[in-house]
């Protein structure tokens, strides 16, 4: 097995492992919207096995950066229909990620009202806001209740993900937003059932997958984890011990696919705690996908060895639409340029070209 076997993710049959990774690019428009040139880009980048959008907000008190698109107003859900109808019309499958920033947010974005999260600690760092760079604040901490409507939230968003044509969605537990700050001991110091031990922890991501599971099926339901992660000031005493636990439970509810976020260079330079891919693999015994850096080969090798079951692509299918192709003729590959990244016209966007 290879990049180019097939594969099945949920019930759907799959014509690749060559998975597109979720990057946010800001192109929505008015009210986070999304418009005519998402649904071009995605697809464009159609002959992925399976394309996992951009991180989308669940709610309004989600957002935590300019331009990006959400899943819970009927304008959002009727923009992502141009998108799902653009992919299909090509022969592609797609994933809506859900999202929630948690503290990574400011009172810019929500009229004055703070961000909230597992416990009030302050990330460090600053926020790119509608006001410009401003510090990030200190969080308020999430009462019971509200954790509640949180999870529903998740659970419609899920709802109106498939209403929109999504073929499934991933849950986004990764890269330090607010999933995540419930799973570390470094962001979560709550004395509830939601804090304290990891199995207390993990509580809120397990709910979220339960109401998700009970909307839309455990086939069209995907978690994203970063074990390893330390973006947006994340840290956690013992990560090998509770993110194996986290995997090994997950073995229960038979999600579509588990997408790890693979230790990074970056990671290893700054002393994290890395948690090797496979010790998780080992947790884990469904459908594992890869992300981080990854070339073609260390892609292939990963597959051939087990290690994963597909490679997820982050910059080099942003640069390059036509990556398997390219995967396959063995190049030359697009650079991708990191000025045009988060902007919010057509210019690195929709121009890389083909082959």
């Amino acid at each position: 097995m290879d990049l180019f076997s097939p594969i099945k993710i949920g019930n759907f049959p799959l014509r690749n492992r060559i998975f597109m990774a979720p990057m946010t690019r800001c192109r929505s428009i008015a009210d986070n919207v999304p418009n005519q040139n998402m649904a071009e880009y995605y697809a464009q980048r159609a002959s992925a096995g399976l394309i996992i959008t951009e991180a989308t907000q669940i709610s309004p008190r989600g957002v935590g950066y300019p331009y990006t698109p959400g899943i819970h107003t009927p304008a959002q859900v009727e923009g992502w229909k141009n998108v799902t109808q653009a992919v299909h019309e090509r022969g592609g499958r797609i994933f809506l990620q859900l999202w929630h920033v948690g503290r990574i947010s400011h009172p810019a974005f929500h009229q004055g009202a703070f961000p909230f999260a597992p416990s009030a600690i302050k990330p460090a760092g600053s926020i790119y806001t509608p006001e410009g760079m401003k510090e990030f604040v200190t969080p308020h901490a999430l009462s019971i209740g509200e954790i509640k409507t949180v999870v529903e939230q998740y659970v419609q968003g899920a709802k109106n993900a498939i209403e929109a044509g999504f073929d499934g969605v991933e849950i986004h537990g990764a890269n330090g937003y607010l999933i995540d700050q419930f799973l570390r001991d470094g962001t979560n110091v709550r004395d509830d059932v939601y804090g304290g031990s990891v199995e207390n922890r993990a509580r809120f991501l397990f709910e979220i997958i339960e109401g998700i599971i009970s909307a839309i099926g455990s086939d069209k339901t995907g978690v994203r984890l970063s074990p390893s992660g330390t973006f947006n000031d994340m840290k956690d005493s013992d990560p090998e011990r509770h993110f194996s636990y986290i995997c090994e439970k997950l073995n229960g509810y038979n999600l579509a696919y588990l997408h790890i976020i693979d230790a990074l260079e970056g990671d290893i330079r700054h002393g994290a705690n890395v948690v090797e891919l496979s010790i998780l693999r080992k947790a884990y015994n469904g459908i594992l996908i890869a992300n981080g850096g990854y070339t073609q080969e260390r892609g292939n090798t990963a597959i051939e060895s087990g290690l994963a079951d597909a490679v997820a692509f982050g910059a080099l299918f942003l640069a390059n639409p036509d990556l398997p192709e390219r995967f396959a003729q063995k190049g030359p590959f697009n650079e991708p340029d990191p000025d045009t990244f988060y902007t919010q016209g057509e210019e690195g966007y929709l121009d890389y070209p083909t082959l």
